[in-house]
């Protein structure tokens, strides 16, 4: 049976996990203890504790004659050591940076320096610095088909814009896709041309582009709509 068990040790200063043997004595383990966590042996008061938020104790090792063993100590268990005098030893105050100077510097001194992060990102534009991407916007892939039947979105309740596509493609009157739409009654803008542009053939009044996102595409039938639509 093995001799040595593994222990967490916790002081103000340190946590570590350490090896001991059973048979050392609590004198000279305080002794080690002194090297891990720096609190001087005279100084040493250690309670054993089965986990590191485990407020019990399970046992106080305070007889320096009495070996490790003799306190049933087992693999895992946590080793408090605490400084009873710590004015002497400077305990905690290796971890306590409340009292250390700050140092502060301005957004403009900041800005001036020529080792710092943002110069960095100055130096070598990236960031917020980066220049503008002079790559165009890919446009969406868009299946509308020529000669099919569709479907204009209206924000006139009741009216349904329906028609066939007579164009698809880039124009010249703005950039980006547009669709040409021949309506199925003179309720469109143009005979598909724009701007002196011809890019599609139909009656007065039967064509229109609009944006895809505007286009269903679909098996409508044409729509005979009333005469009071065309008058007004």
């Amino acid at each position: 049976m093995t001799s040595i068990v593994k222990l967490f040790v916790i002081s103000p200063d340190t946590r570590s996990e350490r090896r001991f043997d059973l048979h050392v004595t609590i004198e000279q383990l305080k002794a080690k203890l002194e090297l891990i966590t720096g609190i001087p042996v005279q100084n040493q008061k250690i309670s054993l504790h089965n986990g590191d938020d485990d407020s019990q104790v399970v046992a106080q090792l305070d007889d320096d004659a009495k070996p490790l063993g003799y306190y049933g100590v087992r693999d895992f268990q946590t080793m408090k050591v605490v400084d009873t005098n710590p004015s002497t030893s400077f305990t905690g105050q290796l971890s306590d940076v409340s009292q250390v100077e700050k140092f502060e510097l301005s957004d403009d001194a900041y800005a001036q320096r020529t080792d710092s992060v943002l110069a960095y990102k100055q130096r070598h534009k990236v960031g917020r610095f980066a220049p503008p991407s002079t790559e165009p916007t890919p446009e969406p892939t868009v299946n509308i088909p020529i000669g099919s039947r569709c479907e204009v979105e209206s924000t006139e309740p009741g009216l349904n814009k329906r028609g066939a596509v007579r164009f698809f493609g880039q124009t010249e009157f703005a950039a980006g896709l547009w669709v040409g739409v021949e309506y199925d009654e003179p309720i469109g803008k143009n005979d598909g041309s724009l701007k002196g542009v011809q890019y599609f053939t139909c009656r007065p009044n039967y064509g229109v582009f609009v944006r895809p996102p505007k286009v269903t595409v679909g098996d409508f039938l044409v729509v005979i709509y009333p005469p009071s639509i065309h008058s007004c």
